[in-house]
């Protein structure tokens, strides 16, 4: 045998070696394809244990989070918070409560200090803005 025949059998066994040869590499060059006469049954045997382990995951899942519900809870109880859910329908019944009989939607509530409280504030930042500029500006803003 020559060298270079040698070198590309070991070229070919590195690269099969490498990528994960397997028993389907016969098929895959173009060899015959083994038929196995259970494969129907044992895939359906590999679906099922799937679908149990599944349920099962599911089932651990559900256990933690009513033990974990149960925690929240027992702190909620401690301390006296409420669930967001309770406390988003609670507001929504008060402005539910604060409207009833209007024709128009409700408003929002605009926190303090954004721009909804009294005017004279306003005129007070205006006449300071009025202050630095020159003498007919003033003039005009005024009218």
């Amino acid at each position: 045998m020559s060298p270079f025949y040698i070198s590309v059998v070991v070229r070919t066994h590195v690269v099969l070696h490498l990528f994960g040869a397997t028993k389907d590499m016969g098929k895959m060059l173009g060899g015959e394809e083994e038929k196995d006469p259970d494969a129907h049954k044992k895939e359906e045997e590999r679906q099922e244990a799937l679908r149990q382990q599944e349920d099962e995951r599911k089932a651990k899942h559900a256990r933690m989070e009513a033990e974990r519900e149960k925690v929240r809870q027992a702190i909620r109880d401690k301390y006296g918070l409420k669930k967001k859910e309770e406390k988003e329908a609670e507001e929504k019944a008060a402005m539910e409560q604060a409207c009833e009989g209007s024709l128009t939607r409700p408003k929002k509530a605009i926190p303090a200090g954004c721009g909804a409280d009294d005017d004279d504030e306003e005129e007070s930042i205006l006449d300071t803005v009025l202050k630095f500029l020159p003498g007919p500006l003033q003039d005009m803003f005024k009218k």
